[in-house]
Formats: structure tokens, C-alpha cells, sequence
């Protein structure tokens, strides 16, 4: 009987969800991964054929929640469920396009995605529920509007799926994670600071699944920047 432990990552196929898909396998778990690029997907797979498994899935699409039930099927259950799916662009000319793209990812298809996992596992009786949000979710951004508005969005919701489970006699831990600056694609030209490796950022994601953590900050020293954000008042913020 495989005992292993069963993760399905919504957006596995590059980022910071493709190093969490190889740091789960080193954790001795079945790892269910999808996102858009096949081809990408694929090439992962092959890494531990045995251990990964892949649906080719845009979750911006009717059919991504049947995607992932497949998915789930296949794995033989489901312990361990994290959304990595997210956009983010600089919109300095307010082109609503984009921020449309933005939003019908990040808050449209990131609620149905939630609110499949919550369902699921209450129905099961537990399970962890994690998402990957963003240290911006702490404040607006001028230069971002939409992405800075729609992690702010993720946040509030998952701290009301925390809530509706601490309520609810299901064993489910949710986990928001609010990372930094991570080298990554979406981060590539952009002059940062307190950089980190999305193999780094893999690792202390998993340690805080690990010890069931409602919120971490990745990597760590991001919490102390978070909270000086949220303390900077108005008239020196609108200046930044």
C-alpha cells in the first residue's frame, strides 16, 4: 500500500511552483501538477515519472475544477492542495485589458479553485489548503494596481476560509504565503532587493506546510517589511 502523501500544485509549471512540485517529491509525496504549458508540464514529469502527475489545465477555463478532480482521481486522494497560479504586470498606462487578465486569474479563477479545496475537504474530513499570495497584498500600489488590489483580495479570503474552518468540525489547516521578491519570470527585469531563489523559497514553504502555519512570509525577513508597510502613514506612503 503506498502511504505516501498526495499534493495536487495549480500552477506547477514554472516559478515557484515547479520548485515546490520537486521539494514535495523529496518529501515522499504523489505531486498532481497543472497549469497551461504542456510541454513544460511534461518535462517535469519525467523527472520522477513514478511520483508526478500531470494534467495540461487553464484555470481561467470552465473546465479546470474537472481538470483537477482527474487529477485527483489519479493521485488516489488528496492531502495537501496549493494554488501557485498568479499574474502580476506593471500597468503605469491603467490599460484595463490587463488589469481584466489579471483579475479573472487572481480573484475570479483563484475563488473557484479555493472554493473546490474547501469543499473537498470538508467533505473528506481534513486536508491543507495553501496559496501563494504576495507581501503586496499588504498595502495598493499605484504601479500595479490590479495585482497589488487582487493578493489583498486572496488574503481576506483565505483568512475567511481559515475562520469558516475553525468553525466547522473538518481537521483543515489553510496557509497563506505571502512571498517577497523571488527570482522568477514574472520578477525578470525588474531592479529588487532581499532576492531569493525560488529553491529557497520551495524549502521554507515547506517547512511552514510542515508546522501547519496560517501565514508565512517568504523568505523570512519579509515580515518585518510587511509590517513596516502597513505602518508607514498616508502622507509618507503616497510620496513612495
Amino acid at each position: 500500500m503506498n502511504k505516501s502523501k498526495k499534493a495536487i500544485i495549480v500552477g506547477a509549471s514554472s516559478g515557484i511552483g515547479k520548485a515546490l512540485a520537486r521539494e514535495l517529491v523529496k518529501n515522499n509525496y504523489s505531486v498532481g501538477i497543472t497549469a497551461r504549458r504542456d510541454e513544460l508540464l511534461l518535462k517535469l514529469q519525467k523527472e520522477h515519472p513514478e511520483q508526478i502527475h500531470y494534467v495540461t489545465s487553464d484555470c481561467t477555463k470552465s473546465n479546470a475544477l474537472e481538470d483537477i478532480e482527474k487529477l485527483t482521481t489519479e493521485l488516489g486522494g488528496l492531502d495537501l492542495y496549493i494554488i501557485s497560479a498568479g499574474r502580476g504586470a506593471l500597468n503605469l498606462k491603467l490599460d484595463f485589458d490587463l488589469e481584466d487578465k489579471i483579475n479573472k486569474l487572481n480573484v475570479i479563477a483563484f475563488t473557484s479553485l479555493v472554493n473546490w479545496g474547501m469543499l473537498f475537504f470538508e467533505k473528506q474530513g481534513y486536508g491543507h489548503l495553501a496559496n501563494i499570495s504576495s507581501v503586496a497584498s499588504q498595502r495598493g500600489g499605484g504601479l500595479a494596481p490590479a495585482y497589488h488590489a487582487s493578493k489583498a483580495y486572496q488574503a481576506s479570503y483565505l483568512e475567511g476560509m481559515a475562520q469558516r474552518a475553525s468553525h466547522g468540525k473538518s481537521n483543515i489547516d489553510v496557509t497563506d504565503i505571502r512571498p517577497g521578491f523571488v527570482r522568477t519570470q514574472m520578477t525578470q527585469g525588474q531592479e529588487m532587493f532581499w532576492t531569493s531563489t525560488k529553491e529557497k523559497a520551495a524549502v521554507q514553504i515547506m517547512k511552514a506546510i510542515k508546522r501547519k502555519k496560517r501565514i508565512v512570509y517568504i523568505t523570512k525577513r519579509w515580515r518585518f517589511a510587511a509590517w513596516v508597510f502597513r505602518k508607514i502613514p498616508w502622507f509618507i506612503f503616497k510620496k513612495m
